[in-house]
């Protein structure tokens, strides 16, 4: 959008999309009634833009899919337009898919509704919409768009002086001088008016496209201020405010301030902190701070060796819209207390560039996880189902495990770049608190409820985990999972290669 006839190109985008820090693409797995689905939203570049929703049913009783985007709080959630229908593959009868329009920037959801054998049901998907690109138009398009302006401005001011010398004058006959001055005056007055239109379209649209390149700016991943107290209180903010800009269609520029004291619990805690020792990602700490009166999150940080720390923090505001802060700190030693509750560490081999890939991590009590990697290589941008079983030092199946903050497990996924950070659960890249908010509108129906990846009251988790997710693009990456026996948080930490 940097000329005014990017409009075009913004109106037509394709669609690619976001999640977290780098990772593009939501991706989420559960149940819909009695359907399990898995489903990608690959979001537009651009806003407005046009969303691909991809929903694959684990069974054939499926039918038909419709899907709608909605916003995921306020008014907007109440009053779902139409739903459309997506097309079933002709040669996978299990996949189904649409293109979405979407409008609106800020915290949406998309609402699917399927019909199948066991008749009707709804799951709805929480996705953070908003715009990561400005695109620029074709050198070519936009000379012929500028030809074409040219013309048309050019075509009317003779038409004009045309219309003024010969409109009151019978056929056949000279129009007298009077006329023809006035042709001119008006010639010329047209070409002013024409001229001074085009300028201040110019003018108007390039202020446009500035609002929107700073709303873009808006919603990258904010920057965090860190401050170390007391030798090991570690204290947390971001560097400046939080701003969600609501744009639609009309480019309606309304942006909404975020407050710290409005965001809302994500699984039990108002943040998740990652601290992950660079460069060779051979410690990680994930840690909950708490918010402190000064309008700051706090840590008192566990015992940890000096270093340079990256940092990835993930809050949700009121709206169900995620936000992951980065930044990083660099710490002394700190000879802080034992890890308690469900803060956790993991550390182990440095990932180099001459690192190989793991199917097998050891965990802290002789047990062990294994990757179930059944698909192949792994390939960038392609949905896939991050399978992992627990295993006893005999082989057998763990019995033990138990809930981590209400469900069986989570993962991060992190590039070696530090370009791609994901923190997943069972039900894929959404939050839960936005997830929460997103089922909170179906409970009144007979799918209640659905999509939950496994209730929060659970007292047992099976020894096989699974997490939906598409690797942005080719690197290398560590992905941790960290699970819950017998009352400790463990963590296994698994290198992969993506094609």
């Amino acid at each position: 959008m940097r000329n005014p006839w990017m409009i075009l190109l913004v109106l037509l985008a394709s669609a690619l999309a976001y999640g977290h820090v780098g990772s593009a693409d939501v991706y989420y797995e559960g149940d819909a009634g009695p359907y399990h689905l898995f489903v990608t939203v690959r979001l537009p570049r651009v806003i407005p833009g046009v969303a691909e929703i991809q929903v694959r049913s684990a069974s054939l009783d499926v039918q038909s899919v419709a899907v709608v985007p909605l916003s995921l709080t306020g008014l907007g959630s109440t009053l779902p337009a139409t739903p459309d229908v997506a097309q079933r593959s002709k040669v996978d009868p299990q996949f189904f898919v649409n293109n979405l329009w979407l409008l609106e920037f800020g915290a949406m959801q998309v609402r699917i509704m399927v019909e199948g054998a066991h008749g009707k049901a709804e799951v709805s998907v929480p996705i953070a919409c908003y715009a990561r690109q400005n695109l620029s138009m074709n050198r070519g398009l936009y000379g012929l768009g500028v030809f074409c302006m040219m013309l048309l401005t050019l075509s009317i001011v003779p038409i004009i002086g045309a219309n003024v010398r010969e409109s009151t004058v019978r056929a056949g006959e000279v129009p007298p001088a009077s006329y023809k001055r006035l042709s001119r005056i008006a010639m010329a007055s047209a070409l002013i008016v024409a001229v001074t239109i085009l300028y201040m379209g110019g003018t108007w649209w390039r202020a446009e496209a500035s609002t929107y390149q700073r709303n873009i700016d808006l919603l990258k991943p904010p920057q965090v201020e860190t401050k170390l107290l007391d030798g090991n209180r570690l204290m947390i903010k971001p560097a400046g405010p939080l701003v969600v800009p609501v744009v639609g269609l009309y480019f309606d520029h309304r942006p909404r301030p975020v407050k710290l004291e409005e965001v809302i619990p994500d699984h039990g805690h108002l943040m998740h902190l990652f601290l992950v020792r660079t460069p060779g990602m051979e410690k990680m700490w994930h840690l909950h701070p708490a918010l402190d009166k000064g309008g700051a999150f706090a840590e008192t940080l566990p015992a940890m060796p000096a270093g340079q720390y990256h940092i990835f923090a993930d809050i949700v505001d009121k709206s169900g819209y995620p936000w992951t802060l980065v930044g990083s700190v660099k710490l002394p030693q700190i000879n802080g207390m034992t890890l308690a509750g469900d803060d956790s560490n993991w550390e182990g081999a440095r990932l180099t560039a001459a690192f190989s890939e793991t199917a097998v991590a050891q965990l802290p009590d002789g047990a062990r996880m294994v990757w179930e990697r059944s698909e192949g290589p792994l390939k960038a941008n392609t949905p896939a189902s991050l399978k992992f079983r627990v295993e006893e030092k005999d082989g057998s199946p763990a019995v033990d495990l138990e809930p981590y903050m209400g469900m069986a497990g989570h993962a991060q996924v992190i590039c070696s770049d530090l370009s791609v950070f994901a923190h997943l659960h069972p039900s894929g890249t959404v939050s839960m608190a936005a997830l929460d908010l997103a089922q909170a509108q179906l409970m009144h129906k007979s799918s209640a409820h659905a999509g939950m990846a496994m209730s929060h009251s659970s007292t047992s988790v099976p020894p096989r985990i699974s997490f939906p997710y598409g690797f942005p693009h080719p690197g290398d990456y560590r992905i941790f999972v960290q699970i819950k026996r017998s009352g400790h948080v463990q963590t296994a930490a698994f290198d992969a290669h993506v094609q």
